[in-house]
Formats: C-alpha cells, sequence, structure tokens
C-alpha cells in the first residue's frame, strides 16, 4: 500500500482501513515509506526516469519489500498485490507493469500512467492531463482496478482513461448518495469515475 504525498503510513492505514480488511480476508499488507529526504512532500518519485524501471531506484526497493514478505511468511508467487493513492497510485502503476511476474494485479487511485512524465515539470503537465502518455504495453496481461473523481482538480481524469488499454464496455450505477461509471477494458481493467469526487477522495454518503 503506496501512500499519497504529505501522508504517513499510520495516516494510509487509518484512511483506507485496509488493516480491517486484510485480516477479515487474511492478508499481510505493508505500507511503505517515503522520506522527506528523498521527497520533500514525501512523495513517491513516480516522475524520475530513475524510478520507474525494473530492478532501479525506487521501484527495485519496493520489489525487494514485496519479495522478502512472500519468503518470510512463506507465501505463493503470484499472491502479491500493489495499490497505491495519488503519487503512490502513480508508482503503483509504475510497480505493475515493471514487474508482472511479482504482482497479481494493481490498484489505482487518484494516480497516472507509468511513464507519464519524465521531470518535475513534465510531472505537472501530466497532472494537469497535458501531452499523450498511454499506458505501456504490459509483458502479459495483469489486472488493474481505477478509481478516480471526476472533480479532481489535482490531477485530471484523464490520466484515469489513460491508465485502462482498449475500449470496453461501460456501464453506470448509483447507490449510498454516489453515482459512478465502470468501464471494463478489453485487457481486464476497470475503471471506476465517480462524480463529484475530489482529488483522492470520495463524496460523502448521506449518511456519513
Amino acid at each position: 500500500m503506496l501512500h499519497g504525498c504529505t501522508q504517513s503510513p499510520d495516516d494510509f492505514a487509518r484512511g483506507t482501513r485496509m488493516n480491517e480488511a486484510a485480516e477479515k480476508a487474511g492478508f499481510l499488507v505493508a505500507y511503505p515509506e517515503q522520506s522527506r529526504a528523498h521527497n520533500i512532500q514525501s512523495c513517491w518519485n513516480w516522475f524520475r526516469p530513475e524510478d520507474q524501471a525494473r530492478d532501479r531506484g525506487e521501484p527495485g526497493i519496493l520489489a525487494g519489500i514485496a519479495r522478502d514478505l512472500l519468503e518470510e511468511f512463506g507465501l505463493a508467487d503470484g499472491r502479491a498485490f500493489v495499490a497505491g493513492l495519488s503519487a503512490g497510485g502513480a508508482m503503483a502503476a509504475i510497480m505493475v507493469d515493471a514487474y508482472p511476474d511479482l504482482f497479481a494485479a494493481a490498484g489505482v487511485h487518484s494516480g497516472l500512467p507509468s511513464g507519464a512524465a519524465s521531470d518535475v515539470v513534465s510531472a505537472f503537465a501530466a497532472m494537469r492531463g497535458e501531452g499523450n502518455a498511454r499506458p505501456r504495453p504490459r509483458p502479459r496481461q495483469t489486472p488493474v482496478i481505477v478509481f478516480h473523481g471526476m472533480a479532481d482538480a489535482t490531477v485530471a481524469p484523464v490520466n484515469g482513461d489513460r491508465l485502462v488499454i482498449g475500449s470496453g464496455i461501460e456501464t453506470r450505477h448509483e447507490g449510498n448518495g454516489r453515482t459512478w461509471s465502470r468501464l471494463v477494458g478489453s485487457d481486464g481493467s476497470e475503471l471506476w469515475r465517480v462524480e463529484r469526487a475530489g482529488h483522492a477522495s470520495f463524496p460523502k454518503r448521506d449518511d456519513d
């Protein structure tokens, strides 16, 4: 689980309640922490070329953590998953593209596709939805589920579109005070577009 900018692993664990979900489902959860020494806002450096490739930079470190956990707890190959929020979502997209043999699936919330930027300037442009960054071809089909708020003013919703390869079938849904669409792409990935939701958040339900 990869936190967003300015977050700590504790913030992320509390906000996602992933520990509770993992306990019910029988999963282990790791919350790597980005230090301010490596990014002043505690963001994962998804926009730097040296942190976008297999066995290099931050992807190499994060993959090492996953492999160590699989070995330590005797977990089967193909049972590791990666998910992230905002900058963490962008890094999760890099991880699943770089390590299709390690991660069985990925979740990306309010993130961007791997290769969307090559420096800070192009990162902000990509976040605004500028350019034509497309997902890199994956060595094999690895499921990715993408969530993006349509009122996201920090990372343009078009970045959610760019994470799903090919066309697909889209359906609309309503429930619990929310309206959203679900697109299933030709590669098996899913894109959930949530109306009125801002960056890294969903609108509160009427009974919240």
